[in-house]
Formats: structure tokens, C-alpha cells, sequence
């Protein structure tokens, strides 16, 4: 028998405390309609393109049959779709519909604010000591993982201010981009402040252990229906070299297609190496260049598009 505080104990008294605090005990997720499992069944296809049911029966570790009637639910709730493999007929992929892709975001945004909350009712120190023991233990738990997890989520309030400043801070130290490009940088995200239509235009933030580590952002073309622009992908040095540019890149790309977007363009600078990299795998062609005095003497401007 496990004696009083052993090892099996303080896992069982873990598992009792953080599915109490966070509310996974609750049969509806967030207040939500949707069960805790249809809500992960949501964020894997919010966050992944080309999912096999198997697959996804896989990697979330949950029985074949059990996984088949929900998404049989949420197909017959128009949340979930199916569709042929375009390199394999025998396959179907599954797919957020519209609607499931505004379900996801409004849970996330929820999500989003629900743990802010909790982390927000702890002081700094203990607060800190919290995100690195989580990250400890997911470390533990999947030693496969090469790198630490990555979230990418919303935007939230502060986030545009912090996206204005590590621009200019690091565009200053890298390239000498002074207050010139600031200036456009405040502009871009002064507009996206004031005229936000969130069904066709999102900003993300990545995190890394509980700390900002990237950026960016996804509007409407102005002239140009159909067109979306992708806009201030930002990797702080610490975070580069993990994949955290490609998949903000990637979470871009997704919602572009949910919202109905034809094409994405961007408008980027030939000395960016990392990101013409990012963009290049992500499918992204370069259509259009020209010299650019805007920031400084030598740089060459490129239209970068990716047809949806």
C-alpha cells in the first residue's frame, strides 16, 4: 500500500489540485458547449493542416472509437469537415469549418483569459517559480521534445505596445533601422488597433515558458479583395533557431483559409535572411522587388505571395 506522501500520492494530490483550480472537472470546458476532448480535437486542427482521423487518434492518445463519435458530433454541429487527400484518395483530412475556426478562437480568447487570470493571482516570484516547475514537467513528461514547448495565442491588451517596442529596440541593434521604421511599425498596428474586424484579421503572440518571444499579424488588403497581408513577424533573438517564426507563419496560413482569403502577400527586406527562409518553406514566391531607401542606403524591398 502507498504510504502517506510517497511518490504515487503526491501525483494522485497534483492531479486532484490543478484539475480542480483550472475547472477540467467541469462537463462543459469554459462554460462552453464543448467537452474538454472536443476542445483538444479543435486546437489539433486550429493548429496542424492535413490530420487523419488515425493520426489524430494517435498523437492525442484517445481510443479509435471514442475519437470517431466525436467527431462525428462536431461534424454534425458544422464545427469539423472532411475532405480527400489530394496525394492519397483512400484519405480524408479533416478540417475547422468557418464556424469552428470562430468557435476555437472565442475559446481561446477565453482560455487565454481564464489562465491569466490564475497566473495573475500569484504574486511575481511565486508566479515565475510556477511557469518554470510546469515547464520542468512537461520537459519530464515528453524528453522526445528537442525544444521547449511553444504557445501561440491572441493578442491581448499590451501585447501591441510590446510589438512596437521590440521592433524598434531590435531593428535598431541588428540593422540601424531608426525611428523611420518605428514610426511605420506604429502606424501598421495603430490601424490594426482602431479597425480589427476579428472574422478576417488576427494578431498572435508567441510564448516560450510563460515569456513573449514572437509576433505577428494578419489583415485585410485594402485594395485587393481577397488579399491578406501578413505583417511584423518578430523572433527575439533568444527564441530563434526552434521553429517559432515558422509556426506563427503557419498559424497565420491557417486562419487566412478559414476566413476565405484567396492569397497572402507580405512586403519584406532582401538582408532579412531568417524570415525570406521562413516564407520560402511556408510556399511563399517572391513577385515583386525594388530598391528601397525608406530605412537606409542598399536595401532592396520584395513582394513575397502565397496563393491560398
Amino acid at each position: 500500500m502507498e504510504r502517506p506522501g510517497g511518490p504515487v500520492a503526491a501525483v494522485r494530490g497534483f492531479n486532484r489540485v490543478y484539475t480542480r483550480r483550472l475547472g477540467l472537472l467541469d462537463e462543459q470546458h469554459l462554460g462552453s458547449e464543448f467537452s474538454l476532448g472536443e476542445v483538444r480535437v479543435l486546437y489539433e486542427l486550429a493548429h496542424r493542416k492535413g490530420l487523419t482521423a488515425a493520426a489524430l487518434a494517435r498523437d492525442l492518445e484517445l481510443d479509435p472509437g471514442h475519437l470517431s463519435r466525436m467527431l462525428r458530433d462536431l461534424r454534425r454541429r458544422r464545427m469539423v469537415r472532411r475532405a480527400r487527400s489530394a496525394e492519397d484518395r483512400r484519405a480524408s483530412l479533416l478540417d475547422l469549418t468557418p464556424a469552428g475556426r470562430r468557435a476555437f478562437d472565442r475559446l481561446d480568447r477565453k482560455a487565454e483569459s481564464t489562465v491569466s487570470a490564475f497566473l495573475g493571482s500569484f504574486p511575481a516570484p511565486r508566479r515565475g517559480e510556477l511557469i518554470r516547475a510546469l515547464s520542468t514537467v512537461r520537459r519530464l513528461l515528453e524528453p522526445e521534445a528537442a525544444h521547449p514547448a511553444v504557445l501561440i495565442r491572441n493578442h491581448r491588451v499590451g501585447d501591441l505596445g510590446w510589438i512596437l517596442e521590440r521592433h524598434g529596440a531590435l531593428y535598431v541593434d541588428e540593422y540601424g533601422w531608426g525611428e523611420r521604421f518605428e514610426a511605420l511599425v506604429a502606424e501598421v498596428l495603430a490601424d490594426f488597433a482602431r479597425e480589427q474586424d476579428p472574422r478576417r484579421e488576427a494578431c498572435w503572440v508567441a510564448e516560450l515558458d510563460g515569456e513573449r518571444v514572437g509576433s505577428i499579424l494578419l489583415v485585410r488588403h485594402r485594395e485587393r479583395p481577397g488579399v491578406a497581408r501578413l505583417r511584423l513577424l518578430l523572433v527575439q533573438p533568444s527564441a530563434r533557431g526552434i521553429g517559432v517564426g515558422q509556426a506563427l507563419v503557419d498559424t497565420c496560413t491557417a486562419f487566412a483559409r478559414s476566413a476565405g482569403y484567396r492569397t497572402i502577400t507580405l512586403w519584406t527586406q532582401s538582408v532579412l535572411a531568417a524570415a525570406r527562409a521562413i516564407y520560402a518553406r511556408a510556399g511563399y514566391v517572391k513577385v515583386a522587388e525594388e530598391p528601397n531607401r525608406e530605412f537606409g542606403e542598399g536595401l532592396l524591398a520584395e513582394t513575397w505571395e502565397l496563393q491560398l
